[in-house]
């Protein structure tokens, strides 16, 4: 059971973490304004799995820590040919939408907003991208990961044409 833990332990020190936005709220009350705070953390391991999580707290720290222990629960597999994506894809959520393309060798992430940390943190280093529509980055983010979960490698699409 300890090996396990240590395990676990192991993989998730190797997980990249990144924050995406940290938004700050206000309530007012009798004796003033009471401010809590939300952040959006994407965490991958740059091979391949990426997750996202949203994390609320009184304390920036907080937040970031259990959106960070929200997004390792929230892992999930992305689909690569080398390091960039195997074909164009088209994401949505809500009024954000993205258009990712797959770039040759050496070119780089040329991407906005929320999708350079999702794609970072994936392990993808060449792609192209667009964000259409919202520019609210917990819908640009949440869009890369829509777009980024339709995507197939060439034997899938052959498995399903066959």
């Amino acid at each position: 059971m300890a090996f396990n833990r240590d395990k676990r332990q192991e993989q998730e020190d190797t997980l990249d973490e990144h924050t995406v936005f940290i938004n700050r709220c206000a309530k007012t009350v009798k004796g003033g304004r009471r401010m809590s705070f939300s952040a959006v953390i994407v965490v991958g391991d740059k091979e391949g799995k990426v997750g996202l999580g949203f994390g609320k707290a009184n304390e920036v720290a907080d937040a970031i820590r259990k959106g960070g222990e929200a997004a390792r629960k929230d892992m999930h597999k992305v689909v690569m040919k080398g390091k960039t994506i195997p074909h164009d894809v088209e994401g949505t959520c809500d009024g954000g939408r993205v258009i990712l393309k797959p770039a040759p060798d050496g070119t780089g992430l040329i991407v906005g907003g929320g999708m350079r940390p999702v794609l970072e943190a994936a392990g993808i280093r060449d792609a192209v991208g667009k964000s259409l529509g919202s520019k609210n980055r917990l819908n640009v983010v949440k869009a890369t990961l829509d777009a980024l979960s339709k995507l197939r490698s060439a034997e899938e699409i052959a498995a399903i044409r066959a």
